[in-house]
């Protein structure tokens, strides 16, 4: 995405997207228009602003792939800007999340770096854990993050509005499940 600021202070989007997929001109000036407002999106939800640009581009060539494949007629696009800027906020969603659970595993990986255990034992306890980690829900994720910050079961369960035991023992079904699809249990 070039930084040039293209009339009505909006930014000037490049043709193509990063994958060389082409961006048709209609959409192209929509998303020209959306820009600023889709910048201020991605800005409020930390997201870096180059990774925005390339986000706001695939959805763009994406949504003039749709057009294009689909007859004039047959559009089930209305509004075209809102459209973009729907799809370039699933997009946002999704890289959001990616950050998250990134940073789950960094914060997992300096817990573990911390531990005095064996090498061995300390890669096979990192796998689970990460195995652990994506496998679970952003509740039982959150109930790990907390047992490892040294919280008790019963600070845990007064997060989520439950008893000590049925937040412990939400996080044992988690644990069970992973096991079984490893192959532990």
């Amino acid at each position: 995405m070039s930084s040039e600021a293209g009339q009505n202070g909006a930014l000037r989007v490049s043709p193509i997207d990063q994958r060389g997929r082409p961006i048709s001109p209609a959409v192209l000036a929509a998303a020209e228009e959306i820009s600023r407002r889709a910048f201020y999106h991605a800005e409020r939800m930390l997201i870096d602003p180059a990774i925005a640009a390339n986000l706001l581009e695939e959805a763009a060539a994406t949504v003039s792939q749709t057009l294009q494949n689909n007859k004039p007629q047959d559009s089930p696009v209305r509004d075209l800007e809102s459209y973009l800027f729907r799809a370039f906020v699933n997009r946002l969603n999704k890289a959001k999340k990616q950050q998250l659970l990134m940073t789950d595993a960094l914060q997992l990986q300096w817990f573990l770096s911390r531990l005095s255990w064996d090498p061995t034992r300390a890669i096979e306890m990192k796998i689970f854990m990460d195995e652990f980690l994506m496998q679970c829900d952003p509740v039982k994720r959150d109930m790990v993050c907390r047992r490892l910050a040294d919280c008790s079961w019963r600070q845990v369960g007064h997060a989520y509005g439950i008893s000590a035991h049925a937040a412990e023992s939400k996080f044992n079904q988690g644990l069970q499940k992973l096991r079984k699809k490893l192959g532990l249990k």
